[in-house]
């Protein structure tokens, strides 16, 4: 069978070529790309190394294919069917970073591996041009609107709230996969109200005190 597509979910491949790409997946999360030599990824796929060898001509090709392969899979759980929010209705913006935020721990509990392997930091010494095409068009997106919330209110650089916001939501995964804590839906929900509270620009943060002094001075009236 041919290499085939469809909207959601895993690329429809053959059988042999899923195989070595899941249990590449799963040995690079548990390991990294250095802690793995290619027989060892062909022994999890249950096939010889030079079949393996038939369908990737050496490791940086696999990991690309690996890398690509969860990227889109995070890139449609965030942004299929995500819409730009409304920034001239009140608490739009956090609503939609809170669907954001409710979507990627939606990937990481259902993904636990792929999550872990694209949390990693030692990707940009082997991705190649089309890796990282993909992941600056994960990003856009996100970026743009936050760039647009920026404009409109003000606060820290988008490019420096992103980071900030990645790596609170990765700790807490690492936190729970070491068994720090627990984290359900729930829990997830409220870490990312708390994460906005943190990083919500200053001049959004100063509008919805004034509106709380507001309402006050009419209930007090």
């Amino acid at each position: 069978m041919n290499v085939r597509s469809k909207k959601r979910g895993r690329p429809l491949v053959d059988d042999k070529r899923r195989r070595i790409l899941d249990a590449a997946l799963k040995v690079f999360a548990e390991r990294g790309y250095h802690g793995v030599a290619v027989p060892e990824i062909a022994t999890a796929a249950e096939i010889a190394t030079g079949t393996l060898y038939h369908y990737f001509e050496h490791k940086q090709e696999l990991v690309n294919e690996v890398y690509r392969d969860a990227k889109q899979r995070l890139r449609t759980a965030l942004l299929d069917g995500l819409d730009e929010p409304d920034l001239d209705r009140p608490g739009a913006a956090e609503a939609w970073f809170l669907e954001v935020w409710r979507r990627l721990a939606a990937y990481a509990r259902a993904e636990p591996a792929a999550f872990r392997f694209l949390e990693m930091q030692d990707h940009v010494e082997y991705l190649d041009g089309d890796s990282r095409q993909l992941e600056v068009a994960t990003l856009a997106p996100l970026f743009f609107v936050g760039k647009q919330v920026h404009d409109r209110a003000g606060g820290t650089r988008v490019d420096i709230v992103i980071a900030l916001m990645w790596g609170a939501f990765v700790g807490l995964v690492k936190a729970s996969r070491l068994g720090y804590l627990r984290l359900d839906d729930h829990g997830f929900g409220q870490a990312g109200a708390t994460v906005w509270r943190m990083f919500a620009p200053e001049a959004e943060r100063a509008l919805a005190r004034g509106a709380r002094k507001k309402v006050s001075r009419r209930g007090s009236a």
